[in-house]
């Protein structure tokens, strides 16, 4: 069995798993189930009330996952992604509330430009949820080697997609009446900021929710 094909195995049946992204190396489980999740954050030692993003293998999984996004809100997404941007988009239904504690009605989305072994991980699994593959506060791995080895240890499959670009995706909130960074990474904060603005004028305005 390769590495690939180990690593969807373990990511259907609940596991753990480190796959290269298009900026750093996630770790990454099943996005369909809370209890994967939770090991996760277990692992790499993260706070249950911290954010933690969807990454799916396009727009229209990402649809599937969270149906309330059709609308303006896809149509921002499929002029941003795929790349490297986090989006935080309104989630009405609250959906995944595991994955985004303190603020349920939100949730970061992910859709990376990939080719390669991650690729094809994403491609049959759908979705997962991922997080760089260090230990919390740790430097964001650009190589397998510097994935940490109580990471490495933890996980049911490794996959190896080469040197990285090393820094983690951007992160724009676009919930608010102003897009606003969270934080800066591949993308500079002055270019996402333009491009994410282009996209909502694109877009259209957003729906009249006044009680009539």
């Amino acid at each position: 069995m390769s590495d690939v094909e180990r690593a969807i195995a373990a990511i259907r049946a609940g596991g753990l798993v480190v796959l290269p992204t298009d900026t750093v190396y996630g770790l990454a489980c099943t996005a369909y189930r809370e209890e994967p999740a939770r090991r996760l954050y277990a692992l790499k030692g993260r706070p249950a009330i911290q954010p933690t993003a969807i990454v799916a293998a396009s727009v229209d999984v990402l649809l599937e996952c969270v149906p309330e996004l059709r609308g303006r809100a896809a149509a921002v997404a499929r002029r941003l992604l795929p790349g490297p941007l986090t989006l935080v988009l309104p989630n009405p239904a609250r959906r995944f509330p595991w994955l985004n504690a303190g603020r349920e009605d939100a949730i970061g989305v992910r859709v990376p430009a990939l080719e390669g072994p991650g690729r094809s991980v994403l491609d049959a699994v759908g979705a997962v949820v991922a997080t760089s593959a260090n230990l919390a506060g740790g430097p964001d791995p650009c190589r397998v080697e510097q994935v940490p080895d109580a990471i490495r240890a933890g996980v049911e499959a490794v996959v190896d997609g080469g040197e990285l670009p090393g820094l983690p995706s951007t992160v724009l909130d676009i919930t608010g009446a102003e897009p606003a960074v969270l934080r800066e990474g591949a993308v500079p904060a002055v270019d996402a900021l333009a491009r994410v603005v282009a996209a909502l004028r694109a877009a259209g305005p957003a729906p009249d929710v006044t009680d009539p």
